[in-house]
């Protein structure tokens, strides 16, 4: 059928009869951009579809309401993860930086991974890190995942399917015994000594960022030597032991606090937002322009397994919610592990009549 309307435009529609036997009319097209031949072709192709079981009225509307992938972040992933994941702004900022500058305006049901791919090699190329390459697909794949369970439409396939990510370069930098002592020197040196102080609490303890700069004096249990931490990154409280340096720098802080938390920035009296500056300075001027913050983490681990304490004992100071996590610093105790295991050797000798090592006794045996 031809629609004319009294305005004096013309429109293409062809009529048929869907599954359920209710009559339904299908917009072809404008009458001054189509022949009437075309028109007639498009119109037979249209019942064809029909007749094949298709209805093209409802793949069009079924079309309309695909979102894109901006409106799929911004309407249902974000809110979302919002309401359990604590880590969400890094999911934020990897799709707002990253991602939707690109790949924003695309219909999720036409998103292919040569996409996501070829979004992956320019931030290598650009010399980015393995990890956050990889947290890109990660995050796509994750959108994709939950789309798919919530049936949103177009999202039938998850894109990120069979793209593989880059193999994880685990960074393992600890300090040494005279690089320690440089650093040290240079945090007393600095300026700022709220930012020296809170990286030097770091260095003792082994804290999180967070947990240091976020604590305030009521989480100090002077009398148990801890450091209550109400939220862990594992979703958890825990509490950071205190030693006697530890201590001793947290009750110089005290004498000179007005406020109630520990290390506030001296212009807002809130916890800072970065450690960024002064670091930088600090590390710089002790020549460790490779060292992270987060290095004084694993350097903390380093110095307690080379004097022999136990992995167990490490993964509780470092809170660890899994013994993998401190599995990494395994290989830096060999001496320890074999002299383990020269105990078990001394006590087979003796029960063999054999002497043990001089300096290893053996337990006495019971009666």
């Amino acid at each position: 059928m031809l629609e004319v309307r009294c305005s004096g435009g013309k429109t293409f529609y062809q009529r048929y009869s869907d599954a359920r036997g209710r009559e339904r009319q299908f917009k072809i097209g404008p009458a001054d951009m189509l022949s009437l031949a075309a028109a007639r072709r498009k119109g037979k192709a249209t019942v064809a579809e029909v007749l094949m079981g298709t209805d093209p009225q409802q793949r069009r509307a079924e079309l309309r309401t695909i979102p894109t992938l901006a409106e799929l972040v911004r309407d249902r992933y974000l809110p979302h993860i919002k309401s359990y994941k604590r880590s969400w702004t890094t999911d934020e900022t990897v799709l707002r930086v990253h991602v939707l500058p690109v790949l924003g305006a695309t219909f999720v049901d036409v998103l292919r991974a040569e996409q996501i791919t070829e979004i992956v090699q320019s931030m290598r190329d650009k010399g980015y890190a393995s990890g956050t390459t990889n947290r890109v697909v990660i995050v796509l794949r994750h959108v994709f995942n939950l789309a798919r369970k919530w049936r949103v439409p177009g999202a039938t396939e998850n894109p990120t399917a069979g793209i593989m990510l880059a193999p994880d370069v685990t960074r393992e930098r600890f300090l040494s015994f005279e690089e320690a002592q440089r650093l040290i020197a240079s945090i007393k040196q600095d300026e700022n000594r709220i930012a020296a102080q809170a990286i030097m609490l770091l260095l003792l303890t082994g804290a999180r960022r967070n947990e240091i700069t976020r604590a305030r004096w009521e989480y100090v249990d002077w009398e148990k030597r801890k450091l209550l931490v109400p939220l862990s990154k594992s979703g958890k409280p825990r509490t950071i032991a205190l030693n006697s340096a530890a201590l001793e720098l947290l009750q110089r802080l005290r004498a000179e606090s007005h406020g109630c938390y520990v290390v506030p920035s001296p212009v807002t009296g809130e916890p800072p937002p970065s450690l960024f500056f002064p670091w930088k300075r600090i590390r710089e001027r002790a020549g460790l322009p490779d060292l992270r913050l987060h290095d004084l983490r694993h350097s903390f681990a380093s110095f307690l397994v080379n004097r022999g304490i136990s992995l167990y004992v490490v993964q509780e100071l470092l809170g660890h919610g899994h013994t993998r996590y401190t599995q990494r610093y395994a290989h830096l105790m060999p001496d320890t592990l074999h002299e383990a295991a020269e105990t078990v050797g001394d006590v087979v000798s003796a029960a063999q009549g054999v002497a043990p090592r001089t300096g290893n006794p053996v337990p006495a045996a019971t009666a």
